[in-house]
């Protein structure tokens, strides 16, 4: 047959059906049946710990209804804020399939410095906080050398360094081992006491939505112009406009107690710079595809060596400003900041969140919704007047759920194809 005939030729009817199923599946029932084969094939995303917290929040709120109060709430916001950032710089180093167990040791290392450096020095509050950073970001570099040049694995570095740091804490906290920060400073009102204006909190819960249309609708006008199945605009603007509902009701019952704390929106604003930078730049798709495969990165023209250092250097600088955050919320620095459960709770919201630990997989609102299900733990027992020994075993068997489901999903994900 000749070219002419061909391009003359009219369409099989079997691609007439083909581009009428691809119509029908972008529609909502195509969403809904897209998202229960993703779940089939091993693709949960935030599904688990959604599910989780719903439980939670319904266990403890018939428990005592005190719990789902909108005061309990904004106190709970506030605790997830200082642990959230430590867990955020986790989410960096699962990325690449390594570890961090000194966060907590930087964390009250960096508190015990702007306490020293702060009250007993004179410096200024925030040169204070930009050293305590630094250092912090000097210490993940540390952990980086030894990684890339000596080969020393990521859990013995970081584990020599969490006695090593804690040493340092204790050192130039001296004999008095703790500093009170001035109260009634900009920094402790930052960490006690300072909400956001109603209008204000108003106006940040409709940007998500506003953010979701915009882009949806772009994504769908480039799909189209390039002749590819595409969402219906309808269901983009469905879910813009019920996320911005649920989004507004939340800060509307918020608002009836003390409203949302500017250090809860601090931790959402560094949430969602990191996953715009994990999913929108290259260095981003580069921590996916080191923490994935790391050979095939290597021969795919990435530095890893740069890669995992970033991971590193991030994971400590996010874990010393988040030990600044414990020290305003605090308004002190002392020899247990950063002790205890600090560690426990920071990598158990980055996995219980959804991060992998088998690298490669992640996401930066795994840190915020990781912490909210601990702290909700935390919180819910508080009010129960229980032991902490039922938060820590609570705590851990969700831990423990949260992994088997990650090792249960990616075995999913190898069987279909998407691993």
């Amino acid at each position: 047959m000749s070219r002419e005939a061909e391009q003359a030729a009219p369409v099989p009817p079997q691609l007439d059906r083909a581009d009428v199923r691809v119509k029908h599946e972008a529609g909502i029932g195509g969403a809904i049946r897209r998202f229960f084969d993703r779940v089939r094939s091993g693709d949960l995303g935030s599904l688990p710990v959604i599910v989780g917290l719903v439980i939670i929040w319904t266990v403890f709120a018939s428990i005592n209804p005190i719990f789902l109060s909108s005061s309990n709430l904004v106190n709970l916001l506030f605790d997830c804020s200082t642990v959230g950032v430590i867990a955020l710089g986790i989410v960096c180093v699962l990325m690449v399939g390594e570890i961090d167990l000194s966060v907590g040791s930087i964390s009250g290392f960096a508190s015990a410095m702007v306490g020293t450096l702060w009250v007993n020095q004179g410096w200024p509050v925030a040169l204070a906080i930009l050293a305590a950073v630094a250092v912090g970001g000097f210490i993940g570099a540390l952990y980086a050398l030894l990684f890339n040049r000596l080969g020393m694995p990521s859990f013995v570095s970081t584990l020599a360094g969490l006695l090593a740091v804690l040493g340092l804490q204790l050192y130039i906290l001296g004999s008095t081992g703790s500093i009170n920060l001035p109260y009634g400073s900009n920094l402790v009102n930052f960490g006690q006491l300072l909400m956001m204006p109603k209008l204000v909190s108003f106006a940040l819960a409709a940007v998500p939505g506003i953010v979701m249309l915009i882009t949806g609708l772009r994504t769908v006008a480039r799909r189209r112009a390039a002749n590819l199945s595409a969402p219906s605009t309808g269901g983009l603007v469905t879910r813009a406009v019920v996320i911005t509902v649920i989004l507004e009701l939340i800060v509307f019952y918020l608002n009836q107690a003390r409203g949302i704390p500017w250090m809860f929106g601090l931790f959402v604003g560094l949430v969602i710079s990191m996953h715009y930078a994990l999913t929108r730049t290259k260095w981003g798709r580069s921590m996916s595809a080191v923490g994935g495969n790391r050979e095939a990165a290597r021969r795919a023209g990435i530095n890893v060596r740069l890669i995992y250092s970033s991971a590193f250097v991030l994971c400590s600088m996010l874990a010393a400003f988040g030990g600044v955050l414990s020290a305003a919320r605090l308004a002190s620095a002392s020899q247990q900041a950063g002790t205890g459960d600090v560690n426990l709770n920071a990598i158990a919201a980055a996995v219980i969140g959804g991060t992998s630990l088998f690298g490669g997989r992640g996401s930066a609102y795994s840190a915020l919704l990781g912490i909210i299900v601990i702290q909700s733990i935390a919180s819910g027992l508080t009010l129960l007047d229980l032991s902490s020994s039922l938060r820590y075993m609570i705590t851990g068997a969700v831990l423990a759920i949260a992994v088997i489901v990650d090792s249960l999903a990616r075995r999913s994900r190898v069987s279909h194809g998407r691993a």
